[in-house]
Order: C-alpha cells, then structure tokens, then sequence
C-alpha cells in the first residue's frame, strides 16, 4: 500500500508527547489548525484528507482542563464529519477522574459525563493510561485500551535497585498499586493513613509497616499540590526512613506544589510526560518518556493485534 491508512492528529495539550509518539513509531503528525477566536471558541480545521482513514487524536486533559476536552471534542466531531473510518480518542492523562462517585449529596460523577461527551461526539475507541480508578472504563461504552505507566517506571528502577526498599502508598486507596510494586521489586509494603482537611490540605496520622532505616518510594497515580506526597514523606521520615523517593504516573504541579517539594521532604519524584511539566527547573524531578509506550499502541491497535505484551516487564 502506497498511503498508510493511519493519521495521527494532536490538539494543544501536549504536542511535545504527540510529536515523540509520532518519531517512536515512523508516522508523521497530521496537519491540523487547532486555535481561538478572539471571544475564547476553539476552532479546528484538520489539514489532510482522513476519508476512510483510521484516526487518532491525542489530547491529555490537562490544565486548563476545560479548554483542552472541547479542543478534544471538536477534533474528534471534525474526524467523523470528515469521514474517517475510526476514531480513537488517545488520552496519556484522563481529567476529571477523581470525581468518578457521588460521595456527598447532590455532586455530579463529572468522569462519566465527560466519557459520555467523547462517545457522543464520535470517538469509536479510546487509549487511555493509568486512570484513577479501574471502574471508569465501564463508563464508556466503546472499547477502553487501559494501559499502565508501571512498565515504564519498573525499567528505570532495574537501573537503580535499592537494598532496604519499601513501597510505600500514601493512602489506603492506593494499596493495590503499591502491593503490585512491591512484589515486582521484591520491597516490602506499608502505607500510611492520612485525613483530607480539604482540596489542598492534607494530614497523614499514622505508618503501618516498617519503614526505619529503609529506602521508601511513595507510589500513586496523579498529584497535584504535593500535599499527600509531602504529609506522607515527613511522616516517613519521622519513623526513621533513610529516603524517600515518589512515583506519580501524572504531574500536574501548581505553584503550591512546587513550593511543598522545594522543602526537601522527598529526595526526587519520578513521573512521566503525560502532561507537560513546566517551571520544574532546580526541582528534584525525573521525567520518564511514555511515548514508545503510546506509539507501539497505536500501532497494534490499527493493525488489529493484542496490546497485552506492552504489560510486560523488562529488567526483572
């Protein structure tokens, strides 16, 4: 075949992860207008003929969350009233995750109405990595490729194996993860119970486990004011941690943030690109790239094959 009936198109969210997917693969990036008018309307015009074509839009819902899901939405209204043949909606970060429950009268469970927004405007499929909560594929009712950050995490970690390592959840939500961690590196497990004061305070109360004298990475899947990580880490290192590392899946770092991982509680955070992190600089962060990870995904998804070998883990 001549033209590869693959087309990979990005919005403004994270070109830089788009265009290293994109060369991890050999595909070029597709040719679209993503923009605003001067009133704040998104405008999307896509550049290149995707009759017929199987489509692929990558767009993290990221800060400012709002804007990027209607880019997202348009793009993809754009691809089907063009004509392609599928759609898939490519998602390194999934926003609105976090309120997937109705844990107080009268909220909303935004995670399913923003699944219900990108089935309505026509995605076919969507690849999406480390949601919050493994029950937010069933909010769709197109197919969920769900795939984790871990393998990625667990190859840079072959590299630097630590003897006394305990994984570490910061929170008992997160023990299943951590559990998972700790049987891959051969660590041993704790996890400390914390109470949220409210959307950025938080107060960790207690460590169960044996973390003295031990190195001990902290694993979760998003943060965003550092406030779990932070109040988990000086708890740490009041029951005698020797070090405390962190790895997060999604880095979305405000001001706040950066001024909690100033104070030296966590000796380096470990994440990845699936959303950019800026004015990072002179911070302890390690950016781990999950671009092959998505590429090799998108490329096994067009031509019909199991994604489940990307689950496998190299170095251990």
């Amino acid at each position: 075949m001549s033209e590869s009936r693959l087309k990979i198109f990005t919005g403004n969210s994270n070109r830089p992860l788009a265009e290293e997917m994109c060369r991890s693969i050999g595909e070029p990036l597709g040719e679209a207008t993503v923009t605003s008018f001067p009133d704040g309307e998104s405008f999307v015009k896509i550049n290149e003929n995707v009759r017929g074509h199987d489509v692929y839009i990558i767009q993290s819902t990221c800060p400012p969350t709002n804007h990027h899901l209607v880019e997202l939405l348009i793009m993809i209204d754009a691809a089907r009233r063009a004509s392609a043949q599928r759609i898939t909606a490519v998602l390194p970060f999934y926003g609105y995750a976090r309120q997937d429950r109705k844990d107080q009268p009268r909220v909303p469970i935004t995670a399913k109405l923003v699944a219900n927004l990108i089935v309505s405007a026509g995605a076919n499929r969507v690849l999406t990595m480390d949601l919050h909560s493994q029950q937010i594929q069933g909010f769709f009712d197109i197919p969920v490729d769900h795939l984790f950050a871990s393998p990625v995490f667990f190859e840079h970690f072959s590299k630097t194996k630590r003897e006394n390592l305990v994984v570490c959840s910061p929170d008992v939500g997160g023990m299943k993860m951590a559990a998972a961690y700790a049987d891959v590196l051969g660590a041993g497990l704790a996890f400390v119970a914390k109470k949220r004061k409210s959307a950025t305070k938080v107060e960790a109360i207690n460590v169960v486990g044996e973390v003295a004298g031990c190195d001990v990475l902290l694993v979760d899947d998003i943060t965003e004011t550092a406030g779990t990580l932070c109040a988990a880490a000086k708890l740490l290192r009041e029951h005698g941690a020797r070090s405390v590392r962190a790895a997060v899946s999604h880095c979305i770092l405000n001001e706040v943030a950066i001024e909690r991982l100033k104070s030296g509680l966590i000796d380096e955070l470990i994440t990845t690109n699936s959303t950019p992190n800026t004015n990072t600089h002179g911070l302890p962060i390690t950016v781990l790239s999950i671009a092959p990870l998505l590429g090799q995904a998108i490329q096994r998804i067009n031509s019909n094959e199991s994604v489940t070998s990307l689950f496998r883990i190299k170095g251990f």
